[in-house]
């Protein structure tokens, strides 16, 4: 199984990464999960033609009770990815990180990984905070690889750096790797060659190049991902083949 978690500064495109990721994956015939671990439950909008599921903490604060099955807490969507929210804590009350241990410990009770038996699960995890409950998907085995999406930008690399530094912070605990950089591009000056530094100077490789694309946002816009909307743009075409190089090197692991 696939596990990867995805990170990344706020704002630089991790949902869109994600899900356009686990679209990929759906046409390459994998039974996909993507687990949204942001209180602003939205990493699978574009995966649900814009209606995402209840999110597990949402659901919690209205029933009063935890979740008895799958079904309350989830969405099959398009090729039939499984789509899975956990949201948060009422705004300026509670902790959101903690809304993410509570939706994993029940996604254990209820055997989720059992019941579905995916090939690859996603996690898009609220930007670049690597402490607490949003370190929990490369905790205990949850994930075991980390993309850390960034642009050539100074701030998102200087998230992208600190991500990296929390990653190495587990590795004496088995926890999960930093699989590599996905350049989610800005069109900033250098972009290229500041990036390809970074990856060099932290002993990394940028597996994924996305260029900026006008598809992905008039995909977005219909509620969908440009892998489903516009298939032959750049952007689909770069997903499809960053989906298909994490599977080779997957394979190449076992």
């Amino acid at each position: 199984m696939l596990k990867i978690a995805i990170y990344g500064k706020g704002g630089i495109g991790k949902s869109t990464v994600t899900a356009n990721l686990a679209a990929a994956f759906a046409l390459m015939g994998k039974k996909v999960i993507q687990i949204g671990c942001d209180p602003k439950a939205d990493s699978t909008y574009t995966l649900l033609n814009g209606h995402p599921p209840v999110p597990v903490m949402n659901f919690m604060r209205q029933y009063d009770r935890e979740p008895e099955s799958l079904d309350e807490i989830s969405k099959t969507g398009f090729g039939g990815v499984l789509c899975i929210e956990t949201g948060g804590p009422t705004p300026g009350l509670g902790c959101a990180g903690r809304g993410i241990i509570a939706t994993f410990r029940l996604l254990e009770d209820l055997e989720v990984f059992q019941q579905v038996r995916p090939d690859v699960v996603l996690y898009d995890v609220l930007g670049d905070v690597v402490c607490g409950g949003f370190a929990a998907p490369i905790r205990e085995g949850s994930a075991r690889d980390v993309l850390i999406v960034t642009s050539g930008e100074k701030m998102a690399l200087y998230a992208a750096d600190n991500i990296c530094q929390a990653v190495r912070n587990f590795e004496d605990r088995s926890y999960a790797r930093v699989r590599g950089l996905v350049l989610n591009r800005r069109d900033v000056e250098g972009e290229s060659e500041k990036v390809e530094a970074f990856a060099r100077g932290h002993g990394v490789q940028v597996i994924g190049d996305i260029p900026r694309s006008r598809e992905i946002t008039l995909s977005e816009d219909q509620g969908k991902t440009a892998v489903e909307a516009a298939p032959d743009c750049a952007a689909a075409c770069c997903f499809r083949e960053l989906a298909a190089r994490l599977l080779e090197s997957e394979g190449a692991c076992r």
